[in-house]
């Protein structure tokens, strides 16, 4: 019989495990303080081979989490190239913008 993989789903840390940060005026996912570092400590159990089953799945959540974050901010910072900076807006003031345009006159 095939053992199901056990994992916390990462909706478990929602309310808790989540925070926003502002990296060059984007608001970026990240893990909070106290769970990056139970991911950290959960990491070294797994290198030195002394995690528990539950503690792989509390890993393998943390993990997916993650992943989902990695995920979700590459969009937030490809959908953000589309709109200028304060200073290039500023910079674009000074510019010259008009628009030719020809208008027919009624002979």
């Amino acid at each position: 019989m095939i053992d199901p993989k056990l994992m916390i789903e990462p909706s478990y840390w929602l309310e808790t495990g989540i925070k926003l940060e502002k990296v060059n005026n984007l608001n970026l996912f990240r893990l909070t303080d106290e769970l990056q570092a139970r991911s950290d400590e959960l990491l070294e159990k797994t290198k030195s081979g002394l995690i528990t089953k539950e503690e792989k799945a509390e890993l393998d959540g943390i993990s997916q989490l993650a992943q989902i974050f990695t995920y979700a901010n590459s969009v937030l910072a490809a959908e953000s190239r589309w709109f200028p900076t304060q200073s290039e807006k500023l910079s674009l003031k000074g510019q010259n913008t008009s628009v030719n345009t020809v208008t027919l006159q009624n002979s």
